[in-house]
């Protein structure tokens, strides 16, 4: 059984505890912003700049988990874990995964945002 994009009891339980109109306005700057943050990871890949790519891949972690993205934010936990030298010499696979991922994940939330 595949896991849901977005857990609905944790997205229910932030609304409850920011107010839906804030909730929703945190969804919209997560899909302003994370995009710049996954090209964050594969610049710092590419530049051999561990902080960066620790630095990005924390950031999009701890948004996947504040919306019950998590999967997204497993994904991200597995980059920020691993480090910049052993995904370097694994390849760009879990980085295309976690793209992979924020797409069905902003296309989620997207549809949530505007439902």
């Amino acid at each position: 059984m595949t896991a849901p994009t977005i857990d609905s009891a944790t997205f229910e339980e932030l609304k409850a505890t920011t107010g839906t109109a804030f909730a929703m306005e945190l969804v919209g700057t997560f899909l302003e912003e994370a995009p710049g943050m996954l090209n964050d990871l594969r610049t710092a890949l590419g530049a051999g700049d561990a902080d960066t790519f620790r630095r990005a891949a924390h950031s999009l972690k701890s948004n996947g988990n504040t919306f019950g993205a998590l999967t997204f934010a497993a994904q991200a936990r597995a980059l920020e874990m691993a480090g910049l030298h052993s995904v370097k010499s694994g390849g760009t696979g879990p980085l295309d995964e976690l793209d992979a991922e924020y797409a069905r994940v902003a296309a989620t939330l997207a549809a949530l945002r505007y439902a």
